[in-house]
């Protein structure tokens, strides 16, 4: 066995182990000695570059915050009433669907086996608007079968909800297409934004922090035993000259880094489409709610009419 190239190996093997732990082991003593109180020295960072950090972190917490509040557009059902409970049977056929198949049913019997039929559709989304709609036209259903068979003039109240059911089915479509314009026009930028740009952000933030710390060991080793900068040895005074170009360094890639993080325009465009898209959808939604207010009235009115005839003749 050659004892000499065993030597040899492991001496190059401590070298590499030394020189990787080292400068681990030297940040880690002076973070110790700051947080403790007991570092003699600490670098201060320039005041630009603290300035910078601090609108980062502003920045950091603004996306965290307002994404935790609209990744509920991520989730259909979130303004889903949850004291209802819907079997399969509610959810399977849209309300366009229920109403054409009600418009061409002759008989009650009739009526309730097509509404029970299988349908090719998928199951029906879980918004707030479309329970609505399911609850207005399951009454005007019962309504409707409920009236004496023979009987010419329909129930207004019937006609009412049916029409506001249609309308509120509009309304969830309308939520669901807001929400899919917030997804992929706000939803996706922000989070771009923060798990990449300001985590880039960040990793060039601690990569400053490291060298800072790295400065400050060398510092401290060399000032070790009270002496003076001017009884530094050669070798020091390079280590300390080495720490301070990659401590530079790093402060300048930082501070590039966090003002093109900083200056993008990209989050303000994406909170300039989460807003259009609600604009759109209240607009939609108003529009039809207004459409059908005005049919509504118009049976609510014939109805009023009738019920005063009514109460005259007698």
């Amino acid at each position: 066995m050659n004892t000499e190239k065993l030597t040899a190996g492991f001496a190059s093997f401590g070298k590499t182990v030394s020189s990787s732990v080292t400068p681990f082991a030297a940040r880690s003593q002076q973070w110790i000695r700051e947080q403790t109180g007991g570092a003699s020295v600490q670098t201060e960072l320039p005041h630009d570059y603290v300035e910078l950090e601090t609108r980062i972190e502003a920045l950091k917490q603004t996306h965290q915050k307002l994404l935790a509040a609209t990744s509920q557009y991520a989730n259909e059902a979130y303004d889903y009433p949850p004291n209802i409970r819907e079997s399969f049977q509610d959810l399977a056929k849209g309300i366009g669907e229920k109403v054409n198949l009600l418009s061409k049913a002759s008989s009650v019997s009739n009526a309730q086996e097509a509404l029970t039929a299988p349908s090719s559709e998928k199951p029906q989304p879980k918004t707030f608007s479309h329970a609505i709609a399911r609850a207005a036209l399951a009454g005007s259903q019962q309504l409707t079968m409920a009236t004496p068979q023979g009987s010419t003039e329909p129930d207004p109240l019937a006609q009412g909800l049916e029409k506001f059911a249609v309308a509120e089915e509009k309304v969830g479509h309308a939520r669901l297409e807001q929400d899919e314009k917030i997804q992929g026009m706000f939803l996706a930028g922000w989070s771009t934004t923060l798990n990449q740009s300001i985590k880039s952000a960040g990793k060039a933030r601690t990569a400053v922090a490291n060298a800072r710390l790295s400065l400050d060991a060398a510092k401290a080793r060399a000032a070790a035993g009270g002496r003076h900068e001017e009884n530094y040895t050669e070798q020091q005074k390079r280590a300390i000259e080495q720490a301070e170009d990659v401590f530079v360094e790093k402060v300048d890639e930082a501070t590039s880094v966090m003002r093109n993080v900083l200056d993008t325009p990209e989050p303000l465009r994406n909170v300039a489409a989460l807003v259009q898209a609600q604009a759109e959808f209240h607009a939609r939604s108003a529009e039809i709610l207004e459409e059908v207010a005005k049919s509504i009235d118009e049976i609510q009115m014939d109805q009023e009419t009738s019920y005063r005839r009514a109460r005259d003749a007698q």
